[in-house]
């Protein structure tokens, strides 16, 4: 049998599992797997290791590989590290069509990266996204858990002078 790797999970983030665990029946555990992936995820600076994944798997009690699968699956999940503010870039048919490319382009400018790279600074990271479910908003992007829609660059440049603001105000706490 394998080491425990429940250490790994805070006991904040063991409760705010538990939480989501009391929501679905007492067999069925591994349907809180999925918010139990976005907990770890935030504890860990926004990305996902295998060993996290693992003890998700053991406080969930199914199998690692069933984790795996569902961390892989979805695009909310990373895998290596992220920049403190993840923007993520809807380029599918209605943001296409309603200029994402030339949000993308903007963003690559403004940042200086690429889609799956990160700011010198660390405080921005970049990626490309199918779909984020506001195709009347396009062309948007999401930063966090924030929808920017109707995007324009003078939008992209307030929205990220916001986030610069948030970033060094935090770093004052």
């Amino acid at each position: 049998m394998s080491e425990s790797k429940l250490h790994l999970i805070t006991a904040e983030s063991l409760a705010e599992i538990d939480l989501n665990i009391a929501k679905y029946p007492a067999d069925r555990k591994e349907s809180a797997c999925m918010p139990a992936l976005r907990i770890i995820q935030d504890q860990n600076g926004g990305w996902l290791t295998n060993d996290l994944m693992d003890a998700v798997a053991e406080h969930l009690e199914m199998l690692a590989m069933a984790v795996y699968e569902v961390a892989t699956f979805y695009s909310m999940y990373e895998h290596k590290p992220v920049g403190r503010n993840k923007i993520s870039v809807c380029t599918n048919i209605s943001c296409l069509l309603n200029g994402s490319e030339a949000i993308v382009s903007h963003l690559n400018n403004k940042l200086d990266i690429k889609f799956g790279e990160i700011t010198e600074d660390g405080k921005f990271s970049l990626k490309e996204v199918e779909c984020l479910g506001a195709c009347a908003g396009a062309p948007m992007m999401q930063i966090g858990r924030d929808y920017h829609e109707n995007l324009t660059p003078e939008k992209i440049d307030e929205v990220l002078q916001q986030e610069r603001v948030a970033i060094a105000a935090e770093a004052l706490k």
